[in-house]
């Protein structure tokens, strides 16, 4: 009778190979992960019930958020002749894009630095520029002889 039997894995499974388990993230086509962002959400306790569609959602939001400003700071490096993304290129490219900036308007990116941004006050007037050149354009010409 003992060979009749089946032996049954954990959870009353059937001996033999196991199936490859399939994560919530690679149901929803994300890179990122739904399962942990779900339990951020169950434990940081920031409602009473938490849907199954929603640790999805933000996932899927945090994602498109993620390579946005990778791609814009990948953009920065790559015009300052960089391989490597550092902060630097970060804070250049959010603060370049006008809604990350909006977004980001209150952040702090440590190593950043800020935008080159010259106050135009402090720059030279052009009319001083041009009374210095027309002078001396007048000055070297002879006058006509009538």
């Amino acid at each position: 009778m003992d060979a009749t039997k089946t032996t049954k894995g954990a959870g009353g499974r059937k001996g033999g190979p196991r199936k490859k388990s399939v994560t919530k993230s690679i149901k929803a086509g994300l890179q990122f992960p739904v399962g942990r962002i779900g339990r951020y959400l169950k434990k940081g306790r920031y409602a009473q019930r938490v849907g199954s569609g929603a640790p999805i959602y933000l996932a899927a939001v945090l994602e498109y958020l993620a390579a946005e400003v990778l791609e814009l700071a990948g953009n920065a490096a790559r015009d300052n002749k960089k391989s490597r993304i550092i902060p630097r290129h970060v804070l250049l490219a959010v603060r370049n894009d006008e809604e990350l900036g909006k977004l980001l308007a209150g952040v702090t990116i440590a190593s950043g630095g800020v935008l080159p941004n010259i106050n135009p006050v402090l720059l030279p007037k052009k009319s001083a520029v041009a009374e210095e050149k027309s002078p001396k354009a007048k000055a070297g010409k002879s006058p006509k002889k009538a």
